[in-house]
Formats: structure tokens, sequence, C-alpha cells
């Protein structure tokens, strides 16, 4: 069996400056009671990995707006003026990397592999300082890939050995952020016994999961 943590206590795991995969796209499929937690702690330091930057006072946006990212990866910022405030007046380091290319880096982290390459990009602003390659004629940019300390994650149920299954948008970067980081936590929604999860509905077996945050009350 997994363990069972308060929200509190895995908070309390997250040291300063940790870089931390977060799934979930505008809010769907992300921690909100472990990233609460992770603002009620303080912990600054931070570099966020994912789709994207939420909103103020939504998902991610909390810990943005609570100054303790430093750094993000994501997609877009396009709906969180307080990242584009904080990215224009330095206090935040943002660097957009394509949806696809961005999942795809997170995958070659989680397998072992030196990158990706990929066409998205080439002869933009987003080949500058990258290595190109040409195979048959083609130019690829090699996208180097990415890991993480800790993989947070929402999942719509787990069962006792940390078995999940998702639903919807969080299908999108759970699974593939379970396999790149160091240390996972998981929150689900419920909690079941063993075998209350069909075999085929498991996207992430409980191999790859370290925690389990409790359920709400």
């Amino acid at each position: 069996m997994k363990a069972a943590l308060k929200p509190e206590d895995a908070a309390a795991m997250i040291p300063e400056g940790a870089v931390l995969l977060i799934g979930g796209f505008m809010g769907v499929g992300s921690p909100h009671r472990l990233i609460d937690a992770i603002v009620a702690r303080g912990v600054s330091g931070l570099t966020i990995v994912g789709n994207d930057t939420c909103r103020p006072g939504q998902g991610v946006g909390k810990l943005i707006d609570a100054g303790l990212v430093t750094r993000a990866i994501v997609s877009h910022i396009g709906l969180n003026p307080e990242a584009q405030r904080r990215m224009i007046a330095g206090e935040m380091e943002i660097e957009l990397v394509p949806q696809g290319t961005l999942v795809e880096r997170i995958r070659a982290g989680g397998v072992g592999l030196g990158g990706v390459l990929t066409p998205t990009g080439v002869g933009t602003l987003v080949e500058e300082g990258k290595q190109v390659i040409e195979i048959d004629g083609q130019k690829f940019l090699l996208e180097k890939p990415i890991r993480g300390d800790f993989a947070l994650l929402d999942a719509r149920q787990a069962d006792y050995v940390g078995n999940l299954e998702y639903t919807l948008t969080a299908h999108n970067f759970n699974p593939i952020m379970a396999l790149a980081a160091d240390t996972v936590i998981a929150e689900p929604h419920h909690i079941l016994p063993v075998g209350m999860i069909p075999p085929d509905a498991v996207k992430t077996p409980g191999v790859l999961v370290d925690y389990l945050l409790e359920r709400a009350q």
C-alpha cells in the first residue's frame, strides 16, 4: 500500500528551488489541494513545467501569484496577465515551448532519451541557441529532455497500491509526467480497493507512484 499523506505533509517534502512537473490543462487535471498546500507553505524559487500558467487565483496561477515561481517552462501564458507582468518585469523567466514539443521533451526525460528531433520551430525564434540537425535534406531542432524533482498529478481514481486512472484532458500530460520525475505525488478524487479499477483503465501503474494524498474530507 502507498503512504497516504495530508496535503501539508506532501508540500513539506518539496524543497526550495525544486523543479515541479504539474499536470493539467488550464487547471483541469491539476492537483488543487496540493497546490494550495505549497502556497500555504511558501516554498520559493520553484521551476514549474506544465501546459500553461492557468489564470490568476486558479491552479498553478496561485503559485505565481504568491511569488514562488522563478521559472516556468510552458506552452502559453496568454490567459495569465500576472505571469506576463512578472516576465516583463524580470521577476520570472518564461520558456515558451510548442505544446507537442513540450510533451515529447518530458517523455524523452522519462524514457531515457537524449532528446527529440522536431521540425517545429525551424527558422523561427524557437531555433535560437539550439542545435540544428539535417536528415535527408530536412532540418530538425534537437530539443533536450526535461525531468523534474517532483511530478504533482491529479487523478480521477487510485487504488491502494497507487494505480491511477485519469479522465478527459488529465490524460494530456499526467501519464507522461509520471515517468519523468524522481518523486511522484498523486492527488486522487477517490481511493479504491485493489482490483476495482479495470486494468485497461490504469494509465499510470502504481510502481511509478510514490505517494497518494488522502481523500478530501
